[in-house]
This record gives structure tokens, sequence and C-alpha cells, in this order.
């Protein structure tokens, strides 16, 4: 006979909470394929159709192509202020480093609107207007703290007796970040880029206060699409968006797989 157990019961919740959360992700990829132009259970057919609409679309063409330099450019630019900064936080005590660092992960604790209102608020007292500049210089504000995290992680992890040893054999600061410190930083580095263009790629609350009409990423304009109406295309879009999501993750943790092999 059955039993329930307070495990049962944990296990049970643990399911629903996953088929709830993840249930509407699945309808959404399948709905992509349907041939209907409003989806319906069971299927009528299957078809690539939207996909082909989706990529012949002009606007989402373009949205693609700013996420994807927008991404590239938050992730560049972050991991660029990550490196030299998690490296003078663990390495070296200076005044006031605690709350530089604080300063720096304050954006991780700050809700995303509040975040968007006060730049464009700021643009706005300096009378700036919208432009790609602004909106970038968002992106590397939101994902410079979770660059710095990964970093900073990995940093406290390399012994200093690595570098201590390249310098005792003549090795100047640079040629020691060069040859020992970056190798032994790389899997972090590379993660963090990845982790930033997820990050930059997928937001849309902040997003939505920068964005030009020029500069649209992807996420705000599904958002502007289903403003109007519910067309098959979305479906198709965000399952696109579902892979982009996934397949980055996984890749990054395989290059942090394949270097930290290599590595010390």
């Amino acid at each position: 006979m059955f039993r329930i157990t307070g495990w049962s019961l944990i296990r049970l919740f643990t399911i629903m909470i996953y088929v709830f959360m993840f249930l509407p992700i699945v309808v959404v990829i399948i709905l992509s394929f349907d041939t209907q132009q409003f989806a319906s259970f069971p299927m009528r057919g299957f078809t690539f159709k939207w996909y082909v609409e989706l990529s012949q679309n002009e606007s989402i063409i373009r949205a693609f192509k700013s996420s994807i330099m927008l991404g590239v450019l938050a992730a560049l630019l972050s991991t660029s202020i990550a490196i030299p900064a998690a490296m003078a936080f663990v390495r070296y005590s200076f005044r006031w480093k605690n709350s530089l660092n604080t300063l720096l992960l304050a954006p991780i604790m700050v809700p995303e609107v509040v975040l968007g209102v006060s730049l464009l608020l700021f643009m706005r007292f300096l009378q700036q207007p919208k432009s790609f500049a602004m909106l970038l210089l968002g992106h590397v504000m939101l994902t410079l703290p979770y660059v710095l995290l990964i970093v900073q992680a990995r940093m406290v992890s390399i012994q200093e007796v690595y570098e201590e040893a390249a310098k005792s054999l003549g090795a100047g600061p640079f040629h020691t970040f060069r040859e020992v410190t970056f190798p032994l930083l790389l899997p972090a580095i590379l993660a963090g880029m990845l982790f930033a263009f997820t990050i930059s790629f997928d937001n849309i609350t902040a997003t939505l206060f920068w964005a030009t009409a020029e500069h649209q990423t992807v996420p705000v304009r599904i958002f502007g699409m289903l403003r109007h109406s519910i067309s098959p295309e979305i479906n198709a879009l965000g399952t696109v968006m579902i892979f982009f999501t996934i397949m980055i993750p996984l890749f990054a943790a395989f290059l942090i797989r394949y270097f930290g092999k290599k590595r010390i």
C-alpha cells in the first residue's frame, strides 16, 4: 500500500513547481510549429512557416543585430572593468576598498525598474537624449556586478604562490599577469562574459526605459508585438530566445570545464 510521507509530499510539490514553471515554455515551443494562425490543441499540422516569416521580418532582424551587438559590447566592457577591479579587491588593501566593492555590486540589490528610471532621469538632467551609448552604459551597469563576482571568486581561489614564483624568476607585473594570472582566470573570464551577454540579451525591464526607436532589443520588440496582437511569429521568436538562453550557459559550462582541465 502506498504510504504518504513527508518526502513524498516534498517530491510531489517540487514536481508541481517544475511543471508550473516549464510547461508554458513547452507550449510556446510546440505552438511555434502549428499551421494555424490561431493555435489550438490538438495541432492540425506541423510547419516551419512562422520561422521562415520570422527570418524575413526586417524589424526582427534589426532587433537581433542590436541585441547581439549590445550584448557583446556590454560583456567586453564589463569584463574589462571586472578583471582589474577583482585583482585590486583580492590582492591589495587600500582605503575605501569595501565601500568601492559594495558600490560596484549594488546594482544587484536594486530593482531593475529603479535602475532604469534613475539612469533615464540622470541623462535627462544632463540634457542627453536617448542613444545607443546610454543603452550600452545601462547594460554595463547591469552586467558588471555578476562578472565581478565570478572573477573575484576565481581570484580568491588562485594561490599567490604562483605569482610570487614568477616574480622571483624575474617576471615583471605585466608579464606575471599575462603568463600566470590571466591563464588561471580565463575560465572565470569566459564564464563571466557569456553570463553578461545572456543577461544583456534577455533584459527587458530596464531596457524599456533606455531603448530608442533605432536600437530596440529582441525582448523589447516582443513586448511591442504583444501590445498590438498575438502573432504566431511571437511563438517562433520566443523559441529562438529560449534556445539562445539555454545554449549560452551550456557553452559557458563547457568552456569552464575545457580550460579548467588545462590549468593548474
